[in-house]
């Protein structure tokens, strides 16, 4: 595996989803992800609850390859930073151990700063230093 500074790819991980323009928010997710990416969000307790209602006890929610995940990125961009005046910022102490990165970041208001969310990621890496899966934990 390619040595690959993790509180970087942090950086870029996180970037990714303030990113306004679709053509470099594209770019971005191409150079950080393997094209068979997969990122994993532990939905929110309300969707874990409405799927246990409708007998679903683990459910978890997923997109696979760089369309997905534009979508799954542009979705969160449009909700929370557009709609909501949010921004992501990457927490600093991002740790590698072999070719698994812990991320933790956090969601704040763009004009005051405030700290409004956050949660953390589990980034396992390919050879070449891509993201090949995401798992996602928001509020941890």
């Amino acid at each position: 595996m390619i040595e690959i500074d993790p509180q970087q790819l942090a950086d870029r991980y996180m970037a990714q989803w303030n990113v306004p323009d679709a053509a470099e928010r594209r770019a971005a997710i191409e150079r950080l992800w393997a094209e068979d990416g997969t990122h994993i969000l532990h939905p929110p307790a309300e969707i874990r609850e409405a799927a246990a209602d409708l007998g679903f006890d683990h459910p978890t929610l997923e997109a696979q390859g760089h369309d997905a995940i534009e979508t799954r990125v542009a979705r969160s961009y449009e909700r929370f930073v557009v709609k909501q005046g949010f921004a992501f910022r990457v927490r600093p102490g991002a740790i590698r151990l072999n070719g698994v990165v812990r991320v933790g970041w956090e969601a704040v208001y763009t004009e005051s700063g405030d700290v409004v969310g956050g949660g953390s990621d589990i980034l396992v890496l390919d050879d070449n230093g891509r993201i090949k899966v995401d798992y996602m934990f928001p509020g941890s």
